[in-house]
């Protein structure tokens, strides 16, 4: 029988969790008194988790059958997920003729795939009940892209898309969905990014523009200007946390000074201005060599 302390369910589901933004918000929501699962691939991962009040499942957002059993043990325990938090997810940088496709296909499947199927999953519980949240982790880079980072970019951009078609499916039902957008934050997502384009096949075409990605994007989160605008895991943490306990909540929280600056300088600017912007920071591959052609 579901150990419900009332007739709804408000437990919330959280993927990703191991570290950053996943396990900075299972600590905030437990601390505060919300009932919490706490997921990731390992549950062993976890330890802190569970000692800080949190069930912790093990759950690969990538692996139908680690799905399903996740949802089913949660629904057994305390008949639905009332709030599912889509977190996992990671990016990776490259050109987009540089990065193999399957490494594309990976990235898909963590980021989009997984956040839509546990959504079906999760879903008829909520409607059973007649409440739910969904709270879906994109970024400012669901409405910007940088060079360098299209597939990352992709993935957030169809994250936007799906949200916002669910927002308006759901509503009937008493089911309210919610995006996230950080700007910078200061976890290893930087160190993640950067360290992808390793893997890239190239032949050297992209060497020096790969180069300025990684240094760009290591200065951003460090020592550049848009540094002292990052934010922390627990900015991202608090903003989940109003989503889920706001009784009408906004479609979207913008987390952090940089996000702010950033989309309101996207928005201003035309693509033209916006990719001459981008020029004065990265590098535009093939250049260097058609001017040294037109030299000799």
């Amino acid at each position: 029988m579901a150990e419900t302390l009332s007739k709804v369910s408000k437990v919330v589901l959280i993927t990703g969790c191991s570290s950053g933004i996943g396990r900075a918000t299972a600590l905030r929501l437990a601390s505060n008194g919300h009932r919490v699962v706490a997921t990731a691939r390992k549950a062993s991962d976890l330890a802190e988790l569970e000692a800080a009040g949190c069930d912790v499942l093990a759950l690969d957002v990538t692996d139908e059958a680690s799905m399903v059993a996740a949802v089913r043990t949660v629904e057994a325990k305390y008949g639905a997920v009332g709030v599912l938090v889509n977190n996992a997810g990671y990016s990776q940088s490259g050109a987009i003729e540089a990065v193999p496709l399957d490494r594309v296909r990976r990235q898909f499947e963590t980021n989009v795939f997984g956040l839509v199927r546990l959504t079906q999953l999760v879903l008829p519980g909520m409607r059973r009940q007649g409440f739910g949240r969904v709270i879906n982790l994109s970024s400012m880079g669901g409405k910007l892209t940088f060079p360098g980072g299209g597939y990352y970019h992709a993935t957030k951009h169809a994250v936007e898309a799906i949200s916002d078609a669910l927002r308006f499916e759901v509503q009937g039902f008493g089911i309210k969905v919610v995006l996230i957008e950080p700007g910078l934050i200061r976890t290893g997502f930087s160190e993640a990014a950067v360290g992808s384009m390793g893997a890239n096949t190239t032949d050297d075409v992209y060497g020096e523009f790969h180069e300025a990605v990684a240094k760009a994007t290591k200065e951003s989160y460090e020592t550049g200007p848009l540094a002292r605008m990052a934010g922390t895991p627990d900015d991202v943490a608090a903003a989940i946390e109003r989503a889920i306990t706001a009784t009408t909540p906004r479609a979207r929280y913008t987390v952090s000074a940089s996000a702010t600056v950033l989309l309101t300088q996207r928005k201003l600017l035309s693509d033209r201005v916006w990719d001459w912007f981008l020029g004065t920071n990265f590098p535009v591959p093939g250049a260097a060599e058609k001017r040294r052609a037109a030299r000799t």
